[in-house]
Formats: structure tokens, sequence, C-alpha cells
């Protein structure tokens, strides 16, 4: 969780320096320029402002929410943040790793897979031996789940 709290902080850090010292100095020299109306300069900037302000709220929301997590309340038997999943693909007869992660420290292309998305929705819950189907953007897939290891089975 620290790291992904570092991530969210520094770039609540970066969009609050934008906020309060460069878009400010931007959208001062765009009114020099003249008439408001037809700045596209000023447009542009004030449109940015508006942009990173939303985006400062919602990170703002996500580090409550991340900040909030209590690892002591994540199941031990089943599958939830943190959990590294071996799945069995009944279709190619193939054995696939994945590690629940946030949306913010997903990967796919490294096993790390968001609880958020199409795999990890379906995976939240189950246990050993639970088949899932996964609807996903390629057509359905059909999975066993092999072998289950919890976030708290991994910090031992």
């Amino acid at each position: 969780m620290e790291a992904i709290r570092k991530k969210i902080q520094a770039e609540l850090a970066e969009l609050e320096n934008e906020l309060r010292f460069r878009l400010p100095k931007e959208i001062q020299k765009a009114r020099e320029f003249g008439d408001l109306k037809e700045n596209a300069e000023y447009k542009a900037a004030v449109e940015r402002q508006k942009m990173v302000m939303a985006r400062v709220v919602q990170l703002s929301e996500r580090l409550s929410e991340v900040e909030s997590i209590d690892i002591s309340k994540i199941p031990t038997d089943r599958a939830a943040y943190g959990s590294t999943v071996v799945l069995y693909d009944l279709d190619t007869e193939e054995d696939i790793t994945y590690r629940l992660v946030s949306s913010e420290e997903s990967a796919p292309e490294n096993g790390l897979i968001s609880t958020v998305s199409p795999i990890g929705q379906s995976l939240m819950g189950k246990q050993e031996g639970d088949e899932i189907n996964v609807k996903t953007p390629k057509g359905s897939r059909n999975f066993e789940i092999k072998k289950l290891r919890t976030i708290h089975e991994q910090q031992n």
C-alpha cells in the first residue's frame, strides 16, 4: 500500500505545483494578448486548469480510499487484493499466474491484474477449485483456480 500511496502523492504534488505556479503564469501571459473572447491561449490554460483541479479531487479521493484499506480485513481464504492466483485455462490447457492489485499498480504484461478488470472482478471472493467464466474484449474465457495465495500468506 505504501508504494501506491507514494505514487498518488507524487502525482498530487506535481499537479498542485502546476495549479499554483505554472498555470497562473500561463493565464496571466495569455491575458496580456488582449480580448479574452478570442484568445485561444487563455481558453486552453483555463481548460487545463479545470482538468487539473478535477484530477486533484479524484486523486485526493483515491488517496483517502487507499489510506482506509485495512489489510487485516482482507479475507484469508478467498481471492482479494494482494492475492496471487494460478489459473488453469480450460480452453488452452495452460496455467496463467496473476496477482490482484489496485488500478494504480496494474501491469497485465507482468501478471499484475487490477481488481476492477474483468478477470480481477471475476476472481474476487473465489477459492481454490472454483471455476470462473470471464467475458473479455476477445470473448469468454473459462478458468479454474488451481492455486491461491492470499496477501496474508505472502507477507509471512
